[in-house]
């Protein structure tokens, strides 16, 4: 009788290993980056084309590979760095599994060169599908040389599930980054599609991290150090209010290792306690080291997971090494030498120093006034406005509130003037009860369809007299200019004003007084919180995120035109019930509900 089971062909296994350790063209980024650093390369340089799709090649000055070595890499399990069971408790280097190459050469075409600083010739290996097709001597530079060709060329359903090159670029960058601040020693450089992106100098941890977020940031880190028989903590954290709206710029580095770990960030997050506003994250690169004997690392395929001995323990020196770091940074004056004006009020000596002078009313009764039943006393003109209001039966049954969300208003003869409650809510008499608008959600509404119909009639632009200049982060600034034609569609007109630069010429007429640079940053920011894949369309997308942010800005109007000018323009909409994110705009109070408030009928 024939058996069921049976082995899997090797380039079937290496195609399913492949699945776990690449993912996208990020995930090859990674892996030989790594494989550079593991190799004592000094000088690694990154080049992409078209996300990743066409081309990733990675070339280091690391210590080379014989000819057997060259072909012995690309085999499954195939490591350099262990020998026994016993050294995975002792790692210090980043990658150990032997899978990375193997994975990459099964869903790949990759050349290879190598030699090292001993020989005279190297060895150039292709290999398509984990065959090697060729092998050669070669004249090269020492070092190594990866070039990994139309990914995911034989595996067609994964190659269809890749993102836009913008988004592919993105991952990249940030795998790229994460390497880059690990080994803040080595010098890395980032060529995407014949562009430099990145030149990086070798040098200390703060001015890696300014090299890849831009010099905006030097002012904005304070230093992080803590150490301990267990582990030390070292690094940076930024200031309170450089919290930022997305989680991007947030890194955890285990012997040089980042990993992702929700209980640390929660107590950076506790450290930060009252000190940043609900929704914003605070921005940190920590980095410990501890003995490799207490963490394990073998517990995720990307290796960015890893579980402590002491998880509870690192967990209060990391909060207290950050609460020391903001604390001082709170109680220490910032202090400017160049300021011309002094420091301190100084009295002459002739000067006669006077006690403050308090006021205080001795007949002062705080049980005599109106609001001691806990109701605050009703103005008179309120009290005169509310009654003019005519509270008039309900005339129809109570399809007449659907009535509100299908365009048709009250009858001329049942309007009121509308008034502003809390300055949050737009009240309104209509036939049938009362309105309620929320304020924020009828602009944001209003915002949005109109910035939705400037970008799809390409609105023009307000040039600006004196334009402002943006520096962003190199993920950002390729972000930004993959969304150009959708930002100029809504009439913003940036220009490329340097490296990671942007000037900004013009603007939406709607925000030409407003800090336009700080608009388009926010912008951004949310636009990365509520699409980070580019799924949906992305001048949908922006119209809605730009509409939000600059109703959040508007201050109410409460004069009666002014606000019924906003109800028209709501009611004027597409869809005047609701946000573009969903959340309700227009709420109805009906006769039937106040009268039974009352214990009354209508």
């Amino acid at each position: 009788m024939e058996g069921i089971i049976q082995l899997l062909p090797d380039h079937v296994a290496n195609q399913i290993a492949a699945g776990e350790v690449i993912q996208r063209p990020a995930s090859a980024v990674k892996e030989l980056l790594e494989n550079a650093v593991d190799a004592g390369a000094r000088n690694i340089q990154l080049i992409v084309k078209d996300g990743g799709r066409t081309l990733i090649q990675v070339i280091d000055n690391g210590r080379g590979m014989t000819e057997f070595d060259a072909r012995l890499c690309f085999a499954r399990h195939a490591t350099s760095k262990l020998r026994q069971a016993d050294d995975l408790w002792a790692l210090q280097t980043m990658g150990f599994r032997g899978e990375a190459l193997a994975s990459i050469a099964a869903v790949a075409q990759v050349e290879l060169k190598t030699r090292r600083h001993e020989d005279e010739t190297g060895t150039l290996i292709d290999v398509e599908g984990s065959e090697i097709v060729r092998q050669e001597p070669v004249s090269t530079p020492a070092g190594t040389s990866i070039a990994v060709k139309n990914l995911f060329y034989n595996v067609p359903a994964r190659r269809n599930f890749l993102k836009s090159n913008p988004v592919e670029t993105k991952h990249i960058l940030d795998e790229f980054s994460r390497v880059a601040l690990a080994f803040p020693s080595i010098a890395f450089s980032l060529i995407n599609n014949g562009d430099e992106v990145f030149r990086l100098m070798a040098g200390t941890f703060k001015q890696r991290i300014v090299a890849l977020l831009g010099n905006n940031w030097n002012e904005k880190l304070l230093q992080v150090k803590e150490e301990t028989t267990a582990v030390k903590v070292s690094g940076f954290v930024g200031k309170p209010d450089a919290a930022r709206k997305n989680r991007g710029e947030q890194y955890f580095f285990i012997n040089n290792r980042f990993i992702r770990n929700s209980y640390l960030h929660h107590s950076v997050l506790s450290a930060y306690q009252d000190l940043i506003h609900e929704g914003e994250h605070p921005v940190y690169f920590i980095r410990f080291e501890v003995d490799p004997a207490t963490i394990d690392v073998n517990i995720h395929p990307t290796k960015t997971e890893i579980k402590f001995t002491d998880e509870r323990f690192v967990y209060g020196v990391l909060r207290s090494a950050v609460k020391k770091a903001i604390g001082s940074f709170v109680l220490s004056p910032s202090l400017d030498f160049e300021n011309e004006m002094p420091f301190t009020s100084v009295a002459t000596r002739n000067t006669e120093i006077k006690a403050p002078q308090i006021q205080v009313d001795p007949n002062y009764n705080p049980f005599n006034t109106p609001a001691s039943s806990g109701q605050s006393a009703a103005r008179p003109d309120v009290i005169q406005h509310l009654s003019k209001i005519r509270w008039e039966e309900l005339a129809g049954p109570p399809a007449a509130q659907q009535s509100l969300l299908t365009k048709e208003e009250p009858q001329e003869e049942e309007r009121s003037a509308p008034w502003l409650l809390h300055g949050k809510y737009i009240c309104s008499q209509v036939k049938s009860g009362l309105m309620l608008i929320d304020y924020v959600g009828a602009e944001e509404r209003i915002g949005y369809e109109t910035y939705l119909r400037r970008g799809l009639q390409h609105g023009v632009s307000q040039q600006l007299l004196f334009p402002s200049v943006l520096e962003l982060p190199a993920g950002d600034f390729e972000l930004m200019r993959a969304l150009d034609p959708e930002l100029r569609a809504l009439g913003f007109d940036l220009e490329i004003f340097g490296k990671h630069t942007l000037k900004v010429n013009g603007v939406p007429p709607e925000t030409a007084d407003a800090d336009n640079a700080a608009i388009l940053q926010e912008l951004l920011e949310q636009f990365k919180q509520s699409q980070q894949q580019l799924t949906l369309n992305r001048l949908e997308n922006l119209a809605a995120t730009l509409a939000r942010q600059s109703a959040r800005k508007i201050r109410p109007q409460s004069q009666p035109e002014a606000l019924l000018k906003v109800v028209e323009k709501l009611f004027a909409c597409e869809t005047p019930g609701f946000t573009p994110g969903g959340r309700q705009i227009i709420s109805m109070i009906t006769l039937e509900e106040l009268a039974g408030r009352f214990g009354r009928s209508v």
